[in-house]
């Protein structure tokens, strides 16, 4: 089942029990207002919104080790002093983006006491089809699954995006709990949503 929020998620954490979720697989705001940057060489330059202008307080990561029972938090090495763990398991998402003025790749912590894992998978320079800056491939958060998750495991994501973790979730076939506080972003993320399994129901 995915259940999704147009909610505050700090106060929402609040409200929860201890190791309510079995997996929480995060994206929050990096801090680095990505919203004011000019990407791919002038290509590309964000619209509007300043959600990205700090990482989470200290408050977010108390609540959301206490509610999870492992983690995968992208964009970690932004915030490592809050997490205040370490990590022999962290996560490389090769982008693939050879010597474009993109980033390489992205890494996020999790609470694995495992080996760092790498996953290659290009991020398409095709824009028109994301609504979300940040919105990371599908496919991504299905290799995740696959690696971290145990069946009948429950998901939380406190920061949705673009949705595709729910689309990931839908396809695997785990429960997951997510927010978005954004009213623009919710609304897209539950039509893609929403598209995606009538698509699924077609065929």
């Amino acid at each position: 089942m995915i259940n999704i929020y147009n909610e505050d998620c700090l106060e929402a954490l609040k409200k929860m029990k201890d190791n309510e979720f079995d997996l929480a697989i995060v994206d929050p705001p990096y801090g680095i207002e990505v919203n004011k940057m000019t990407l791919g060489g002038g290509k590309y330059k964000n619209k509007g919104k300043s959600w990205d202008s700090e990482t989470p307080p200290q408050e977010y990561f108390d609540e959301l080790f206490r509610v999870s029972k492992n983690q995968v938090i992208w964009g970690a090495n932004y915030m490592i002093d809050k997490i205040g763990k370490p990590s022999m398991g962290w996560i490389y998402w090769d982008k693939m983006n050879g010597d474009s003025d993109f980033s390489d790749g992205e890494l996020a912590f999790t609470s694995f006491k495992r080996a760092l894992r790498s996953y290659k998978h290009h991020l398409s320079m095709d824009r028109s089809k994301r609504f979300h800056p940040t919105q990371k491939p599908i496919k991504l958060y299905e290799w995740i699954l696959m690696k971290y998750a145990k069946e009948g495991d429950k998901i939380l994501d406190t920061h949705l995006g673009g949705g595709s973790i729910a689309i990931a979730c839908h396809n695997l076939g785990y429960d997951l709990t997510g927010y978005e506080i954004d009213e623009e972003y919710y609304k897209l993320s539950m039509e893609r949503l929403k598209q995606h399994q009538s698509q699924i129901r077609m065929f």
